[in-house]
């Protein structure tokens, strides 16, 4: 992990073909853009869902009350940005639609405060050829700059197609 911290820049893999996920299964497949949590992305996904607790919404309570002295996103807010970080990560081009299947496996493990930067490294885990395409799961790490621990670990389940359904 030392190496990919030390990575300041994302990359990503572009892949010709979906059945080549084959040859990335237990590979890193890119680490996306850091970008920052805004008080602002926090307020809209608390308005969205409903989830308007003061430790994302209010600055004075929680600069008061919160032990991270200021606001902090919400976990699921942060796993909202799967999409764009596997956007940013990797690209099959023989890939016409895919969807999201689920998830095995989703763990909190950090507190994202407001105005952090954040980024995700993509590792494929798994793939097995479908009908029409195939099914992959790719272990999602949402890093935030500065910190040991991760916001986030999850295990993102994609069911692709290589011609439109």
């Amino acid at each position: 992990m030392a190496n990919k911290k030390a990575l300041d820049k994302g990359y990503s893999t572009e892949i010709a073909h979906l059945s080549d996920l084959t040859d990335y299964i237990g590979k890193d497949l890119g680490i996306s853009n850091w970008m920052t949590v805004t008080q602002e992305m926090i307020n809209n996904f608390a308005n969205t869902t409903g989830d308007k607790q003061w430790i994302h919404v209010d600055p004075e309570k929680a600069a008061a009350h919160s032990p991270y002295k200021t606001t902090v996103a919400h976990g699921f807010l942060v796993l909202s940005l799967t999409s764009k970080f596997c956007y940013e990560t990797y690209h099959i081009q023989d890939v016409a639609m895919g969807v999201n299947y689920g998830l095995d496996k989703v763990r909190f493990m950090n507190a994202t405060r407001v105005g952090s930067l954040i980024r995700a490294t993509v590792s494929l885990m798994d793939f097995t050829p479908i009908k029409g395409g195939g099914k992959y799961k790719l272990k999602i790490v949402f890093e935030i700059k500065g910190e040991e621990k991760p916001a986030c670990v999850a295990e993102f389940l994609v069911q692709a197609y290589t011609n439109p359904v």
